[in-house]
């Protein structure tokens, strides 16, 4: 019977907990800030980031996983005889997805023993794509029965996303279809999606809380019906929000499972800071 091997990167963000039960390994991404590069989540934590960007004139940047950074997670994998299957954040996004497919080009016919998925998202949305095949793993389903799964989870899975402003998609180039709200009023909220593998701009909301009000209502429309939901609030230096995101959205839709997380700072320098999001799944 064959083992399998699952791999993600630092964007899903899945609590470490859940990492350690279910054997995920995790690819950091890259975080640039000035002279100095940070393996995301390890070499430098979201607290420490975001107290760091209120006072820095630099601002940060960041950059894929590399291919050869990729390869040395394969690679041992496959040597313990492994079936590797890399799930990572959408290719409209980040080029990892191609850093991982030229990490298995490197392996020669090793490679063979890697599958690779494109998400289509980040953040939690991904992290549950990632831990559904994780579970039916442990169950016993067959790596041909959890790649045809890992490849229609998209559909699935979602997450709305509420931004103090939109400078920071902007500026890193990640803005995609909410770039019809820039030059709008400042203290209008934008409520933005992944849709498609990319951000679009769904409302322009006047405050805060009435932003936060139409996550709730936007997630409870989504999930309306389906079977099996399951709920991660986000959050970028903005637990309070988040956490008061979690209880309303689980009296409106009553979850299966609840996680509450952070994103990570490779995540943040794009979204930036008191971004808040609910990230769901149903089957």
């Amino acid at each position: 019977m064959s083992k399998f091997a699952l791999v993600t990167d630092s964007t899903a963000y899945i609590p470490a907990e859940y990492i350690q039960k279910h054997n995920i390994t995790v690819a950091p991404q890259v975080l640039v800030w000035g002279d100095q590069t940070y393996r995301d989540g390890v070499g430098i934590r979201p607290d420490e980031f975001y107290t760091r960007l209120k006072t820095s004139k630099v601002m940060p940047s960041t950059s894929q996983v590399s291919p050869a950074a990729m390869q040395s997670i394969f690679q041992p994998l496959v040597e313990q005889g492994f079936d590797v299957l890399g799930i990572f954040l959408s290719s409209k996004f980040s080029g990892t997805i191609q850093s991982a497919v030229q990490a298995k080009e490197m392996m020669g016919s090793a490679g063979e023993k890697v599958t690779l998925i494109d998400s289509l998202t980040t953040a939690m949305a991904l992290g549950y794509q990632v831990l559904e095949v994780a579970r039916k793993l442990e169950a016993g389903a067959d790596i041909k029965e959890v790649v045809a799964l890992a490849e229609k989870a998209h559909t699935r899975t979602g997450i709305f996303f509420a931004v103090d402003t939109l400078e920071f998609l902007h500026r890193g180039g990640r803005i995609g279809g909410a770039q019809r709200f820039i030059g709008t009023a400042l203290n209008l909220k934008p409520i933005l999606a992944i849709q498609d593998g990319k951000v679009e701009g769904i409302e322009r909301i006047r405050t805060k809380s009435k932003a936060h009000d139409r996550l709730v209502e936007l997630v409870a429309e989504k999930t309306k019906g389906k079977s099996n939901i399951r709920i991660a609030s986000l959050h970028a230096n903005a637990a309070d929000d988040a956490k008061a995101l979690l209880e309303r959205v689980v009296k409106e839709v009553n979850p299966v499972e609840t996680i509450f997380t952070e994103v990570s700072p490779v995540v943040g320098t794009h979204a930036g800071p008191g971004t808040v999001g609910i990230a769901f799944m149903f089957d």
